[in-house]
């Protein structure tokens, strides 16, 4: 089991997998190490096949209030132009570990989530947030690009982009029901209840077909560039595939015989 030091980690036996970042005293502002940590252990989670979900929260107060000021933002002021380069880098290769595995990633966001915890949360494949989940893609408020760790790419996608737009552009916070109706949040429940729902759906996705899943957010990714003749090629070649699995002989046994599928 992976053992990172930045952050917790806790792997269950329903194959989830729960990231919790853990600086609630700064609410959970991210240093270079967790940084760092947080991209190699994305990686890794490729190879640790007893993971079938992932869950990303945050302790106390907030999900991630984005790069700490002290640790990271004054920082940066005394490195020069190849090693700002190197730094941002490292963040967006954060956002494309996330992007590439191939299990579902769930944002459980319990509180603020600001800037490069935005993006964070904005690279999951699902967020479910508490209602005290206000959100800020706020680079611009501090003289940086709205373009930062995929955001001009992915938040499009997610909300169209007009809202991206405007989100990008003026940095403000939007309230958690605002996210849920714009489509950022795919559900926003109690603080109370943020723990259980997100559970829930982490289990029904650990007890899913894996390989479906994998095949799934692998095509959203891909096909977000592509022609729809490209797109419909794609599809019939990876459902080929998927009916060439034992996952797809098991949801038909499983049917016939009235009970409920138990997939790889």
């Amino acid at each position: 089991m992976l053992q990172p030091k930045s952050f917790l980690y806790e792997q269950n036996a329903d194959g989830i997998a729960t990231i919790t970042l853990n600086r609630p005293e700064r609410l959970n502002a991210l240093t270079f190490a967790v940084y760092r940590e947080l991209t190699e252990t994305f990686a890794a989670l490729r190879a640790e096949a007893a993971v079938r979900v992932v869950v990303v929260t945050g302790a106390g107060r907030g999900f991630c209030s984005g790069g700490d000021v002290h640790d990271i933002i004054g920082e940066l002021f005394s490195r020069n132009p190849e090693e700002l380069l190197e730094f941002t880098r490292l963040t967006c290769e954060l956002v494309r570990n996330i992007r590439a595995l191939p299990k579902p990633v769930i944002a459980s966001l319990n509180g603020t989530t600001a800037g490069a915890g935005a993006c964070i949360a904005l690279a999951a494949d699902l967020r479910i947030a508490s209602e005290e989940a206000k959100i800020a893609f706020l680079f611009v408020k501090v003289g940086l690009s709205g373009a930062d760790m995929g955001a001009a790419y992915l938040l499009p996608r997610v909300v169209g982009l007009a809202k991206a737009t405007e989100l990008l552009y003026t940095g403000d916070f939007i309230s958690a029901r605002e996210a849920e109706r714009i489509g950022l949040y795919n559900r926003v429940v109690s603080a109370a209840d943020l723990a259980a729902t997100t559970h829930e759906l982490a289990l029904r996705l650990a007890q899913g077909p894996g390989f479906a899943l994998a095949k799934t957010k692998e095509l959203l990714d891909r096909e977000a560039d592509m022609t729809l003749d490209a797109a419909l090629a794609c599809e019939a070649q990876a459902q080929a595939i998927c009916m060439q699995h034992p996952d797809y002989r098991e949801a038909y046994e499983a049917f016939i015989n009235k009970r409920k599928p138990k997939f790889e």
